[in-house]
């Protein structure tokens, strides 16, 4: 089956399958840090996939990542093996170039597991009445202009460095203008044109989603939700996208019940060693230790096999050899490389076998890991 890029001449087709597929009738456009790649049956369009060039914060360190979304199958070309083909390609497309990992949304999980996606972080919006928010002085705030820009992105890095998972929304695949678009866009000056904290909100029919909210310390973090709760009398909730777990999480009175929405994210490690390699090891500080892996992976075969992890006084490397003690199947490499699932667990779902302890030393216990975008 062949499988190319897609071209300017494949909008046009590319959009009507985008209607087909999900609904849309909005036209279909090349987007900046985007490409794609598209399958042909009969010499006809079959499916496409698109893949954004991302970057993750893992540990403190940002991993090259392959966002894939907009995967797609015209109805007469299914259960031909299309979006199968589709990711094997995308797999080997991101390898070459240098994306250590990918990342989705699920909609049908039992394809994009048997390429080796497992579930790895959540994207969670919460649902507050107004009366959970913490009484207290408003920030300080005045409307975001076109010099913040540059400000804005420091901050957002500051939190999002310490949250795993979380995107850099670097260019070209996120563009910081587009922030100024957003109906409400609030931030809390510091000195020197530094940012001490922002908000971004819609309001719709729904009432008010909070997009971001972001702060440098909690003084500024209750500022930002004592204007969210100047809307009382006006609406009753709000909904907010978690970009800070410690906002919704510390900071708000929520009772023992409370409503949210999680959208599981998938991950894959596209490449073991280069992955190992760019992300972040805080756990890793003064131990010196190997751990002997057999990697089981028939879609990615440039890292399945005997590989021995070394890890060197703060250093983790992936090299060849060992003698293959901790079996890890493809599914197991995301959330183990996440921290979103131990290696009990990884073994009781049958991804692992062997004596996992130090892996999970490895990772350690950083949080739920989050993406705070959707794509």
């Amino acid at each position: 089956m062949p499988i190319r890029e897609l071209t300017p001449d494949d909008l046009e087709p590319l959009g009507r399958l985008h209607r087909v597929a999900f609904g849309r009738s909005d036209p279909v456009e090349a987007r900046p840090g985007t490409r794609g790649l598209a399958a042909e049956l009969d010499g006809r369009l079959a499916g496409a996939l698109a893949i954004s060039d991302f970057h993750q914060f893992w540990g403190g360190s940002t991993v090259p990542a392959g966002g894939i979304g907009g995967v797609a199958v015209d109805p007469w070309a299914r259960g031909r093996g299309v979006a199968s083909a589709l990711l094997d390609a995308a797999l080997r497309d991101m390898r070459d170039r240098g994306q250590a990992l990918s990342v989705l949304y699920a909609t049908v999980p039992a394809l994009y597991r048997s390429r080796g996606w497992e579930r790895s972080g959540v994207f969670e919006r919460l649902d507050f009445p107004l009366d959970r928010i913490p009484a207290g002085a408003r920030a300080d705030t005045r409307p975001a202009v076109e010099g913040d820009l540059a400000a804005l992105h420091a901050c957002y890095c500051d939190l999002a460095s310490t949250v795993n998972g979380m995107l850099d929304r670097a260019a070209p695949a996120f563009r910081a203008a587009d922030v100024l678009e957003r109906a409400v866009v609030s931030v809390v000056p510091g000195h020197d044109g530094e940012v001490r904290g922002y908000l971004t909100a819609e309001r719709d029919a729904e009432g008010l989603r909070v997009h971001d909210l972001v702060a440098r310390d909690a003084a500024t973090q209750l500022g930002l939700l004592a204007q969210l709760r100047s809307w009382a009398g006006v609406l009753e909730r709000v909904a907010v996208r978690v970009t800070d777990p410690a906002t919704t999480g510390l900071l708000t009175d929520q009772a023992i019940r409370f409503t949210t929405t999680a959208s599981a994210w998938l991950l894959r490690v596209v490449d073991l060693p280069a992955a190992v390699a760019a992300r972040g090891w805080p756990a890793a500080e003064g131990l010196t230790t190997t751990v002997d892996l057999e990697v089981v992976d028939e879609h990615a075969p440039w890292h399945a096999g005997r590989r021995r992890l070394v890890v060197e006084d703060g250093r983790v490397r992936v090299e060849a050899g060992g003698g293959g003690d901790v079996r890890l199947h493809a599914r197991a490499l995301g959330p183990w490389f996440s921290g979103m699932q131990d290696s009990s667990a990884l073994r009781r779902a049958g991804l692992l076998d062997g004596d996992g302890r130090v892996l999970d030393r490895l990772v350690g216990a950083p949080g739920v890991p989050r993406l705070a975008d959707f794509f």
